[in-house]
């Protein structure tokens, strides 16, 4: 029973400290609401360096630089809107965890099917190309030309 609660214990320990938060003491602002701010945006971007994981969940140094900047942007007096848009005007729409929808967004989500999708057309184009040309009967200086170029030279017979 020991070993149960001591295996649910280490499960549970590691359970929460993968879901914890890296943003440290030091960078929180004094103002609750205007943490609370922060932290719903910084669920919208997302760590460049991790990329699959938000700048608060991130312990990576740039996500702290960038959770500062978030900060900083509030403190300016920045809307959530307008430090989104800031954040994707330094870092790109990668940024973005979900992103905008454009027209790069859509070839990039789309053109490796519309180039598949292509490529099996060509394929099948190319597979149902006759394989089999029609022969043409040779015409007569054709034939002549032949006969002239197989007659041995010595004999002038043909071989």
């Amino acid at each position: 029973m020991k070993i149960y609660a001591a295996l649910s214990a280490v499960t549970l320990t590691a359970l929460v400290a993968t879901t914890s938060f890296a943003v440290e003491p030091d960078e929180m602002l004094a103002n609750p609401v205007l943490e609370e701010r922060a932290r719903i945006i910084s669920q919208d971007l997302k760590c460049v360096v991790c990329q699959n994981e938000t700048i608060d969940e991130s312990s990576a140094p740039l996500a702290q630089d960038m959770r500062r900047l978030v900060r900083q942007r509030i403190l300016a007096g920045d809307s959530n809107q307008a430090v989104l848009d800031y954040m994707v005007d330094r870092y790109g729409d990668f940024v973005l965890l979900r992103p905008r929808v454009t027209g790069q967004t859509l070839l990039l989500w789309f053109g490796p099917f519309v180039l598949l999708l292509l490529g099996g057309l060509i394929v099948a184009r190319y597979i149902r190309r006759p394989s089999i040309t029609t022969v043409q009967a040779l015409t007569p200086e054709e034939l002549a030309e032949v006969e002239a170029l197989t007659r041995d030279p010595n004999t002038g017979n043909e071989p």
